[in-house]
């Protein structure tokens, strides 16, 4: 498996995660989003990835959106956080926090082992 491959299977668990946090710190539209996403390292997300995330997330309760006009073009919806939404990714940090520290030490373990073992 290439790291590329790696790294997609790791976005692909993270993201609706990854979007709570982002629209934790305010309300945003798809675009942002993906923008915020890789200026963070996490790469460029499609809308094939993005939306049905979104939708999903919607369809839970954990974010609500909002169309509106474009000043000077199309109209955008904006994904805004739920009180619900918030609980949730309190949740999904405790848990990605155990499971990174979980992985971390299993790495740090094996690093360890000689490659004669």
């Amino acid at each position: 498996m290439q790291s590329t491959d790696i790294a997609t299977s790791w976005v692909r668990g993270t993201l609706e995660t990854c979007l709570l946090a982002l629209l934790a710190r305010g309300e945003a539209y798809g675009y942002q989003l993906t923008q915020e996403l890789a200026q963070r390292g996490i790469g460029q997300i499609p809308g094939g990835s993005l939306y049905p995330a979104l939708a999903r997330l919607e369809k839970a309760e954990l974010i609500t959106s909002q169309w509106r006009p474009g000043v000077s073009g199309p109209g955008r919806k904006y994904y805004r956080l739920t009180g619900q939404g918030r609980q949730a990714l309190a949740a999904h940090s405790q848990s990605w926090r155990e499971f990174a520290a979980n992985v971390q030490e299993l790495l740090s373990s094996g690093a360890e082992v000689s490659d004669d073992a």
